[in-house]
């Protein structure tokens, strides 16, 4: 992996001080060079598994001033994504999307349907602003990967993000669901080698980008799997990071 560009799509900044310097030596120990970062730690892993097994929502909103503060420092290698929470951030997001370089909707920690009217105002502002989605589904009505797909074809001009290749790490049939819809792509973070696997034969090696969900994945793990997949260069070359780039505005489309 060491001659390929990596740019990994999904990586988090914690509250804690000095998280940036943590992720940038764990970029720089698994030679990942750029991560588009967004705001973690918003809840503890007890909360975030009971909320995406039963439901609710909680009220911690992300610290995406922080987020930008810690990237604008970074030498260009930390990329900002607004995390926002639909029932209070648009406004938020409208004012500040263009100091961001994407969007990121979770309905596990903020308990919003993506049919809710406030997303498709956030998604609207998204499209305004030229940035990718990224969005991870659950198995409830309303957020579930064909409630994605309903969502991007209201909004063609938008690229979303299927986080996690799908909601389980073994969503074979979300993949054949958001195979046909262009304006999807897949991120390979937490997912099954298999799946991932399975997400480039079906999408194509032009849909798929790489993500390793630091702190809570080591990204020598994700790139370990990466490895796995058996890519040719060129197609290695833009999973690992071509397409990510792409997607960002960091190279032409």
């Amino acid at each position: 992996m060491s001659a390929v560009a990596v740019l990994d799509f999904h990586a988090r900044l914690g509250p804690a001080p000095g998280a940036a310097a943590t992720l940038l030596a764990a970029m720089d120990g698994a030679g990942i060079g750029r991560a588009a970062v967004c705001a973690g730690g918003l809840v503890g892993l007890d909360q975030l598994s009971k909320l995406i097994v039963d439901g609710g929502r909680a009220e911690a909103g992300a610290d995406n001033e922080g987020v930008h503060r810690a990237c604008a420092g970074s030498g260009g290698r930390l990329l900002p994504f607004f995390f926002a929470d639909p029932a209070r951030d648009v406004r938020a997001y409208a004012a500040a999307a263009t100091r961001f370089r994407g969007l990121e909707l979770s309905p596990a920690v903020h308990g919003f349907r993506f049919d809710d009217p406030a997303v498709a105002a956030l998604t609207a502002v998204a499209a305004a602003a030229g940035h990718p989605v990224y969005v991870v589904c659950l198995g409830r009505a309303g957020t579930r990967t064909a409630d994605l797909v309903a969502l991007a074809r209201r909004f063609p001009a938008v690229i979303f993000v299927h986080g996690h290749c799908g909601f389980t790490g073994l969503d074979a049939d979300g993949l054949a669901l958001v195979a046909a819809q262009p304006n999807i792509v897949v991120e390979t973070s937490g997912c099954f080698t298999a799946i991932a696997r399975l997400a480039v034969a079906r999408l194509g090696p032009g849909r798929v980008v790489f993500g390793t969900e630091f702190p809570l994945q080591d990204p020598r793990v994700e790139l370990a799997k990466l490895a796995a997949l058996g890519l040719g260069p060129d197609h290695l070359a833009m999973v690992a990071g071509g397409n990510a780039a792409r997607l960002l505005g960091e190279v032409a489309a």
